[in-house]
């Protein structure tokens, strides 16, 4: 069977021991008043919670999934239960704005809870996921009016946003919508459309749904500078809160996954539906990345809580399973066999899940870090390097993270043999609820030429000098002889990085083919490169801890320096072959014909 206890040591030791969580918000007027007292509470609770009331509803909800009938839709049994019980614990407003309702806490704490519920209920987690996007965007760019309106029930969980982008004929090129909005004369505009693959788009657990839809006016411009936002709730909603007469939207039915079944993917058919402009007009998919780029580091703590709770009961598995005797002779000659642990192979698996899951952890609270700066630091310039780190590495937390995320799961599954491809385990489920990570808010390939797009070739790499930069000021001073070697490997793989990136540059303006040829490779070489950073911030906290009797104790230390050398010596040389693929350029992808590609009978 599967099991689950929210890794709070690892959290509190990168949020207090790496980090220096506290001293980061002290500096903050928002935050300054938070301490690791009330950290604790929060993360001990959350821990608590979803333990207690979501992942008894993982594997239940997988099988019975949603119902559509009539145009309303049923979750799983149990969801709205539980969606209840968090939601009169406060946990929809963790992070949101007190001046409406929330509780305003940093995203490096909000990231350790979101982890806890992907990891408890993937499925569950997307209903408030989605919510938390929505309120910030409208917390953002919405009117005094309307925010007063809509956040506090919000937060409070008694509405709950969605996010309308996609429609049949187009995904990625949202320039080719076709939903439109007219102008009404009360000042509101008529919706008319259908989105496809729509989050949350119908349920049973909030009493309104509050839908963020990009539509064109009858003046839009072609193409993605046309678009616009409107805020569209299925209830409509007075001017004093009172919830009026349903609007003209209906869901016309559920998609039928591959995971993720207890999560509501919607076709929403919008039939001159009454919605109000947020925002400017044609500033819409401006707007919109707002909360799109808020789930793009959500989707990536997606493949990070699977990976982790996949790790876990495969480690549950390993503990109990008896196979053969270990290389040296028998570990426990009392049994008739050896737990699976013995074998270097199984531990092989075993460590790079690790690995991963902890160097993600690590580099999320980074990113985290990056955005409570971005929003709350006093000091201008403190604030536009943290907003250049986060557009650097946005793509990357949410491929990245998903790519590895789906890699622990598989992996983890392959420790149980044949068990883990049978469902009573849980492990497959595991496996299905990660591969849509790497798919939706932007598959990994578009978030990829983002990187080498936008945020590399578009200002010549200023955004990777910003990073580089900082990683290089990190790495200044004195090395303690112990992890001198996570010294060194942050050094040469940040000039890979370097050299890399202006190979790549320099090609590129000749052969404009060059980058997308790279981008999924230069992503992957940037996500290495990161978590090498990662590895060496947890390997100085860490070494710090053996040398001061520090609060996680010695056993936890010499774990982490342990799984780091294994990051270091068996999954960091990766780079190489990734610095040769993308030297290989664009030609050996371009030279065959493309009638080549089809079935030629």
């Amino acid at each position: 069977m599967a099991s689950y206890q929210a890794p709070l040591r690892d959290m509190r030791f990168i949020l207090d021991e790496v980090f220096q969580a506290p001293q980061e918000w002290s500096a903050m007027p928002a935050t300054q008043e938070l301490g690791m007292d009330l950290v604790e509470a929060i993360l001990e609770e959350g821990a608590r919670v979803v333990k207690a009331e979501l992942f008894p509803l993982n594997q239940s909800g997988d099988a019975e999934g949603c119902r559509f009938e009539k145009g309303e839709v049923t979750t799983p049994q149990g969801f709205k239960a539980a969606f209840d019980t968090l939601a009169e614990g406060g946990w929809w407003g963790l992070g949101g704005n007190p001046a409406y309702g929330g509780q305003g806490m940093p995203k490096m704490l909000t990231v350790a809870f979101e982890e806890m519920l992907y990891a408890a209920n993937a499925s569950f987690a997307l209903y408030p996921a989605l919510n938390t996007g929505a309120a910030l965007l409208l917390d953002q760019h919405a009117s005094e009016d309307i925010k007063r309106l809509y956040l506090p029930k919000m937060y409070a969980g008694q509405w709950l946003g969605t996010m309308c982008l996609t429609e049949p004929h187009c995904g990625t090129d949202l320039g080719l919508i076709k939903t439109r909005a007219v102008p009404a004369n009360d000042g509101t505009y008529r919706i008319t459309g259908t989105k496809i693959w729509i989050t949350g788009g119908e349920h049973d657990m909030a009493e309104n749904i509050v839908h963020l839809v990009l539509a064109k006016l009858p003046d839009a411009p072609e193409g993605s500078r046309g678009i616009s936002l409107f805020l569209v709730p299925k209830v409509k909603v007075a001017a004093d809160g009172i919830l009026g007469e349903r609007n003209a939207l209906s869901c016309g039915g559920l998609e039928h996954k591959m995971g993720i079944k207890g999560s509501a993917t919607c076709v929403m058919n919008f039939d001159g539906a009454q919605g109000m402009l947020i925002g400017e007009p044609h500033h819409g998919l401006t707007t919109m990345f707002t909360m799109m780029n808020y789930e793009r580091l959500s989707i990536g703590i997606q493949g990070l809580g699977l990976g982790e709770v996949a790790y876990q009961s495969a480690m549950d598995f390993a503990r109990e399973r008896l196979q053969s005797r270990a290389p040296g002779g028998a570990v426990a000659p009392d049994k008739p066999a050896d737990p699976i642990l013995v074998h270097p192979d199984v531990r092989r698996m075993a460590l790079n899940v690790r690995a991963w899951n902890e160097g993600g952890r690590a580099f999320a609270a980074f990113v985290a870090s990056q955005l409570d700066r971005a929003k709350y630091h006093p000091h201008a310039e403190a604030r536009t390097v943290a907003e250049e780190l986060v557009a650097l590495l946005t793509p990357v937390a949410k491929a990245f993270l998903t790519d590895r995320g789906f890699d622990a799961t598989v992996e983890a599954q392959q420790i149980y043999g044949g068990s883990g491809y049978c469902v009573e385990w849980g492990a497959e489920q595991f496996v299905r609820d990660a591969r849509i990570a790497m798919i939706y808010e932007g598959t990994n390939g578009i978030q990829a030429m983002d990187l080498v797009g936008r945020k590399l070739f578009r200002n010549r790499g200023a955004y990777l000098s910003r990073f580089a930069r900082a990683m290089r000021a990190d790495l200044g001073g004195e090395v303690p002889a112990e992890i001198d070697s996570f010294h060194q490997a942050c050094q040469k793989e940040l000039a890979r990085l370097e050299r890399v990136s202006a190979r790549l540059l320099e090609r590129a303006q000749r052969r404009p083919e060059e980058l997308g040829a790279a981008a999924v490779d230069y992503l992957n070489l940037l996500g290495h490169v990161a978590y090498a950073w990662m590895w060496w911030k947890m390997a100085r906290a860490a070494q710090q801890g053996l040398q001061t009797a520090g609060p996680a104790g010695d056993g936890f230390y010499h774990a982490k320096l342990a799984v780091g050398k294994h990051f270091l010596t068996r999954m960091l040389p990766r780079v190489e072959a990734l610095e040769r693929q993308i030297q290989a350029g664009a030609e050996p992808l371009m030279m065959l014909d493309e009638q080549a590609f089809y079935p030629q009978g």
